[in-house]
């Protein structure tokens, strides 16, 4: 809940100290607040006032600074004005606004709603939000988790690769923040400016090392976040997104909502991948019967009384014999789960347009 929001939706006044928790003075005075009815307490009545200057970066140079998971809990926050600086927060947050930022290093956990970089130059950074903006900057590049296409304006020299991290509070924060791991659209990148003949963005090598571009905190206090790059380990699955694929064959793999989607769907990727398979894309999306329709064609019936439970989550594996390696694998470790996998290399390459054009519709892509 928004925490300037009462539930129900309405605003409420700025939050004061409760006044409930002192002991009156013995005597009359206690006598007569006894008879008087006591005015109802509410949650938000009693936590601490917010200080902005608690959620703002601004004016450093040179320096190391960063939050703990907890301590921004889903509030808006401000960098601005920032040189040779290392920021990191890991925690979840409303809404993170950097201008004027010079050769800073950011990590931003992940983002209930905008991030937006103004006027900002020779940054690097790794970012999780539900939408990303920049305007007018310079050689910004950014590991990115990003729920909607990503957009920029009068930027040039801007890199895009995929997300890749990992802390133990992570996973809850991007459920705080209403992010799914799965819908994640790094590299389709949206120029509002284009120049004709130039190009203001591209993907970064697929060699990228993350410790490379925003090293671990230096400072103790960071230090006690147990972080890790470690591919393996990284929260966001790491796709492939728009680059060059390496074979023309593809294959669908489509889970259903049950208890163990998200793990199920990250074994199967495990398994695809240590076999040499590669993750293109990733997807969390809600379908309907109509839509089972379209995408699974003659098997819909079978999965339409699935829909129901909630979202599905679709992973497209590439690779020479990826349909026969992702059949295998599924009835080797799921027999007991229903999924959809694509039946031939000739179906594949269909179930997968089917599905993402449906998914790209759905997300207003």
């Amino acid at each position: 809940m928004n925490p300037c929001t009462a539930p129900g939706g309405t605003r409420v006044p700025p939050w004061k100290p409760a006044q409930g928790g002192q002991q009156q003075q013995a005597g009359a005075g206690q006598d007569a607040a006894a008879g008087e009815e006591k005015a109802p307490q509410y949650s938000w009545d009693q936590r601490a006032k917010i200080d902005p200057k608690d959620y703002t970066f601004s004016g450093l140079k040179n320096e190391t600074v960063g939050r703990l998971p907890g301590k921004v809990a889903g509030q808006q926050f401000v960098i601005q004005d920032c040189e040779n600086c290392s920021i990191y927060i890991f925690d979840h947050s409303a809404t993170i606004t950097i201008d004027d930022c010079v050769n800073c290093q950011i990590f931003l956990g992940p983002i209930k709603g905008s991030v937006f970089f103004r006027d900002c130059k020779d940054c690097k950074c790794i970012v999780a939000c539900q939408q990303f903006r920049t305007r007018d900057c310079r050689k910004l590049e950014v590991f990115l988790c990003c729920a909607t296409q990503p957009i920029i304006e009068s930027s040039t020299g801007m890199k895009f690769g995929c997300f890749q991290y990992y802390y133990p509070e992570l996973a809850l924060q991007f459920k705080d923040a209403g992010l799914s791991i799965f819908n994640n659209t790094w590299s389709n990148i949206h120029d509002f400016t284009p120049v004709s003949g130039e190009n203001n963005w591209g993907l970064l090598p697929e060699t990228a090392v993350v410790q490379d571009y925003v090293p671990l905190p230096s400072s103790e206090e960071l230090k006690a976040v147990r972080i890790s790059t470690d591919a393996t380990k990284s929260i966001v699955p790491i796709t492939r997104g728009r680059r060059q694929k390496s074979s023309d064959e593809s294959c669908l793999a489509v889970f259903f909502a049950g208890d163990y989607t998200t793990a199920n769907a990250r074994k199967l990727i495990d398994e695809m991948t240590g076999k040499g398979f590669q993750l293109v894309q990733t997807k969390e999306v809600l379908m309907k019967a109509e839509d089972a329709h379209r995408v699974f064609q003659q098997h819909a019936s079978e999965f339409i009384p699935l829909l129901e439970k909630g979202p599905v989550v679709a992973l497209e594996f590439n690779g020479d014999g990826a349909v026969e390696g992702c059949q295998s694998t599924i009835n080797e470790v799921f027999s007991g789960t229903k999924v959809f996998v694509s039946e031939s290399k000739a179906s594949a390459s269909q179930d997968v347009d089917n599905f993402y054009n449906f998914a790209d519709m759905q997300m207003g892509m």
